[in-house]
C-alpha cells in the first residue's frame, strides 16, 4: 500500500529513487532485513512509477482521440 507521501513524489523522483535502491541492492553488502527493506521499497516506487506512466498514456490516448475526432469532423464539413 503506497503512502501519502509516495502519491506526492513525481516520476523523476521516485524514478531516481527506484535507480538508487537498485544500485544498492546490486552493490550488496546489506543484512537480509535491509535487503528485504530495500526490496519492498523499490516496489512501492515502482508503483508510483507505473501509476505516472499509466496516467501519462491516458492523456496522451485522450488528447490522440479527441485529435482524431477533430480531423473527423473537419473531413465531414468540407
Amino acid at each position: 500500500m503506497t503512502s501519502k507521501v509516495d502519491e506526492a513524489l513525481g516520476y523523476e523522483q521516485a524514478r531516481d529513487e527506484l535507480i538508487e535502491v537498485v544500485r544498492r541492492l546490486e552493490a550488496g553488502g546489506t543484512t537480509l532485513e535491509e535487503s528485504l527493506a530495500l526490496w519492498e521499497r523499490g516496489e512501492e516506487l515502482a508503483k508510483v512509477c507505473r501509476r505516472w506512466l499509466e496516467g501519462a498514456r491516458a492523456r496522451l490516448d485522450a488528447a490522440l482521440a479527441e485529435e482524431s475526432g477533430d480531423q473527423e469532423a473537419d473531413a465531414g464539413t468540407e
